[in-house]
């Protein structure tokens, strides 16, 4: 029987059947997936739910062994799709090849960052994500340019997802309760995801320029893009003023001026 949740892995159980109702209907199937991974599943309060799901096939992941334990022992004709191990340095080709999933969870709100920038790395088989997440992270994801809690997550998120704000989750339907609210968002792969020329260049710059978000572009990336023209006014913005689209015009910018002053 598990009694305690563990702090050192941030487990909080979710104990209200309405809401974990609520948040395994929020998947809508988008981008027509068959099966779900689940991270986290924890006691199995979401797992029992998506198990219904006509057509879906439901996998967990779930980094407490103790836990691995109990939820063989809850869903026996799942027990082979109960996997042990960190989400975060799994092997999904492993279970998935090349097919698509969907990603679900209560997600440790210790790693909710990681397990969103993973899940970018692997977007081209993940066409939906339902997650909760502490509110002031489920903000910082939403957010749009121009607002303090727009910064590196805000826009690689945006870049190839839709997000939405589903609802909020009072801390009373958690044991232990947190200390904070709780958000459900759902985010959609874009049918429109901008097409970079160099990936790795944009990931670098979102992250220097919100590094040193105070200053302007100018400023804050004239080391990191020391032989790139800087004379363009879109340099004398901040990274915060930035709309994602920006940050993909300013990617295709900087690879342009680099081929340049290669050649």
């Amino acid at each position: 029987m598990i009694d305690r949740p563990k702090r050192s892995l941030g487990q909080h159980f979710l104990h209200d059947e309405n809401i974990a109702c609520k948040i395994t209907a929020s998947l809508s199937g988008y981008g027509n997936y068959r099966n779900v991974l689940e991270v986290g599943p924890g006691k199995g309060v979401l797992s029992k739910h998506l198990l219904k799901i006509p057509g879906l096939k439901w996998y967990g992941i779930e980094f407490d062994k103790q836990l691995v334990d109990y939820l063989v022992a809850q869903f026996p004709s799942a027990a082979n799709r109960i996997k042990y191990g960190d989400f975060l340095s799994y092997d999904f080709q492993s279970l998935f090849n090349n097919e698509k999933y969907g990603l679900i969870g209560n997600f440790p709100y210790n790693i909710s960052s990681q397990i969103l920038l993973k899940a970018i790395e692997n977007r081209d088989q993940i066409p939906e994500i339902v997650g909760m997440f502490q509110k002031e992270v489920a903000q910082r994801i939403s957010s749009k340019h121009g607002n303090k809690t727009y910064g590196i997550l805000s826009v690689l998120c945006q870049a190839f997802y839709d997000v939405e704000i589903l609802f909020h989750v009072s801390e009373k339907v958690f044991y232990p309760p947190p200390k904070v609210t709780s958000t459900v968002i759902r985010m959609r792969i874009k049918d429109d995801a901008p097409d970079l020329k160099d990936e790795k260049i944009f990931f670098e710059t979102v992250k220097k320029a919100f590094n040193l978000r105070r200053k302007t572009l100018r400023n804050a990336l004239k080391q990191y893009l020391s032989g790139v023209d800087m004379n363009a006014a879109l340099f004398d913005k901040r990274a915060e003023q930035l709309s994602v689209d920006d940050f993909v015009s300013l990617t295709r910018y900087v690879v342009q001026s680099k081929n340049a002053a290669s050649k």
